[in-house]
């Protein structure tokens, strides 16, 4: 299958995004693709205020992005902010198109390096997978990159690839870690990696707001033996790669790491796998 991954810098104003998305879903229907991946915050760029701009998933928003995924005939993921109680919002990822229809909270707030999500940001629950073309996928944001336990669970529903839209926030070290966690991921779980950010507004020209994680750019489509296949510089730019699902049963067959796993013991006390659950 073929998968489109933009890389783009969006703002802080909604309609102006949906342009961005607009186009870039119709270059990644011209180039073959079935599905595209937008970054976390397409709606709007943080440093926004987001109550303001969340809406649900029945809002103007969104239904211009499933409008957009149905006139290309593409599965578009994005990410957006719906409303949650108390006056804050969820960092929501919306998967639609032809035979798809499903969202994702983001579960792990990005509580650290000076910044708190969990201000603004109330967190989600469940894991989320989609089926496209008989490929399940699955779906996480930017900060759950550092918990490996997130994408077993995708593996253990059925997954072969876990998408992963970010807003990565810049610093030292930071592209480093994102390339060291984005390959250990893939191969954790042993499933393709599409991960995609936010592009390095600096790179475009565009200031920055605040101390707000607005991207560094450096996408990339990971295979399941955590080998870069296909990657993106920090600017502006579409990345198209191949998931090949032979592959991920060849590599699960020489690295049988989710069928080896046993209980962690701490002091005694088993550990519980996570749950699974899809939709």
């Amino acid at each position: 299958m073929r998968i489109a991954l933009s890389q783009l810098t969006t703002g802080p104003r909604p309609e102006e995004n949906l342009e961005l998305v607009a186009e870039q879903t119709r270059r990644a229907a011209a180039a073959g693709a079935r599905v595209v991946v937008f970054p976390e915050a397409t709606m709007a760029w943080f440093g926004t205020s987001l109550a303001p701009v969340a809406e649900p998933l029945d809002g103007p928003w969104a239904t211009a992005v499933r409008q957009i995924a149905e006139e290309s005939g593409l599965v578009v993921v994005a990410g957006m902010f719906t409303p949650a109680p108390d006056g804050k919002v969820t960092n929501t990822l919306l998967a639609t198109g032809p035979g798809v229809e499903a969202s994702y909270d983001k579960i792990h707030l990005y509580d650290a390096f000076g910044f708190a999500e969990s201000d603004t940001v109330a967190p989600g629950s469940r894991v989320v997978t989609i089926d496209v073309d008989g490929l399940r996928l699955g779906l996480a944001t930017c900060y759950d990159v550092r918990f490996p336990e997130l994408f077993r669970a995708h593996a253990d529903a059925g997954a072969v690839a876990s998408l992963l839209p970010a807003s990565w926030g810049a610093g030292p070290g930071k592209r480093e870690q994102w390339e060291l966690l984005t390959r250990a991921r893939a191969l954790d779980a042993t499933v393709w990696l599409a991960a995609v950010g936010q592009a390095d507004p600096a790179a475009s020209g565009i200031a920055v707001p605040s101390k707000a994680p607005t991207g560094i750019g450096h996408s990339a489509l990971i295979g399941p033996d955590g080998t870069v296949r296909e990657r993106l510089d920090e600017g502006p730019g579409l990345l198209l790669g191949e998931i090949d699902t032979d592959e991920v049963a060849s590599v699960r067959r020489a690295v049988p790491v989710l069928a080896n796993r046993r209980p962690a013991v701490i002091e005694g006390t088993a550990r519980p796998e996570p749950s699974e659950r899809h939709g």
